[in-house]
């Protein structure tokens, strides 16, 4: 087993904490909102506190794979380039910055969702200058003010945040081809080039953020040494100062975010409970993977939690 039993639960509690918050924020579709006109006709349109997001217009079925498909794998592609450049180049300033802007953007979409949810009418500016507030101090906190609650809290607004931007671009048949391909990157990320574990390293060493949840804990016998030393230093001996390795339990963003889209895909075109069984194969799969590896190797989670999305998308299509 890769952590222990108690890490690991916290580390896919979070997980699933997540999937159902971004359950939460596509049900609320902040991308879009609906007003009756003078016909009394429901009638919708696009959100004005969210109009800097601009989806394409999908004609018909085939656009979702002849247009929007390559595009979002070009952009990966590209995306990827520059995360790499950035990291050889150690622009560690910039990257910040970056993730400073992205962070506010992303939370800034999942608090208009839940604004949209609680059961008051909120003004439209009231919701701008509120969501734009509170996602610019929570992305502060977390960017430059390091604090293991704030950063695992935060994970919880980004990723649902961010799945409900691809969500619209997205059907059954494409999620499943880009979740192959994803898998099929990861694995050569992790177990050929290693590039996961040095621009996780880089995020942590250099940057001192990592982007997904972070769980730092201590093994039993570095307990026991802490828990000796205090006794030793209540006795009035003197301790020598040691320095202890922590263990990190990691789960990346993107093992948090495909799973999300996944699931709202689904449930965009097949409902709820569809869902729910897409949510939950992810999640059985992720906690499958924590209880077989092995400590001190690194996997990549994908590969793994895809199986568990294409055993749901089954389950929901049969029925």
């Amino acid at each position: 087993m890769k952590h222990n039993w108690q890490i690991t639960l916290i580390l896919i509690g979070m997980f699933l904490a997540t999937q159902l918050i971004g359950l939460l924020v596509v049900y609320a579709d902040p991308l879009n909102l609906e007003y009756v006109n003078q016909n009394g006709t429901v009638v919708q349109v696009q959100n004005p506190a969210l109009s800097f997001i601009q989806s394409p217009e999908v004609e018909n079925e085939s656009d979702f794979f002849s247009k929007i498909l390559p595009s979002i794998i070009i952009a990966f592609v590209l995306a990827i380039a520059f995360i790499f450049l950035l990291t050889k180049l150690k622009a560690a300033l910039f990257i910040r910055a970056w993730f400073f802007v992205v962070v506010s953007m992303v939370i800034y979409i999942t608090l208009i969702a839940f604004l949209k949810l609680i059961p008051i009418e909120v003004s439209l500016k009231f919701a701008i200058i509120f969501s734009s507030i509170v996602a610019i101090g929570l992305a502060y906190l977390k960017i430059f003010k390091r604090n293991i609650i704030v950063h695992n809290l935060t994970e919880l607004m980004i990723y649902p945040g961010i799945a409900v931007v691809f969500i619209p671009l997205l059907n059954i048949w494409t999620i499943i081809i880009l979740l192959i391909l994803i898998s099929i990157y990861d694995m050569w990320a992790v177990w050929h080039s290693g590039f996961m574990q040095k621009m996780a390293n880089f995020q942590i060493k250099e940057l001192k953020i990592f982007g997904g949840f972070f769980v730092p804990y201590l093994n039993k016998n570095q307990r026991a040494q802490i828990k000796l030393a205090k006794i030793q230093m209540k006795k009035g001996k003197k301790v020598k100062d040691k320095k202890m390795k922590v263990n990190l339990a990691i789960l990346g963003g993107g093992d948090v975010v495909f799973p999300i889209i996944t699931a709202g895909v689904v449930f965009q075109t097949w409902g709820l409970i569809s869902a729910l069984f897409v949510t939950l194969g992810a999640t059985i799969a992720l906690l499958l993977l924590f209880t077989y590896s092995q400590k001190g190797k690194f996997y990549p989670a994908m590969p793994f939690i895809t199986t568990g999305l294409l055993a749901g998308i089954l389950v929901a299509y049969l029925i």
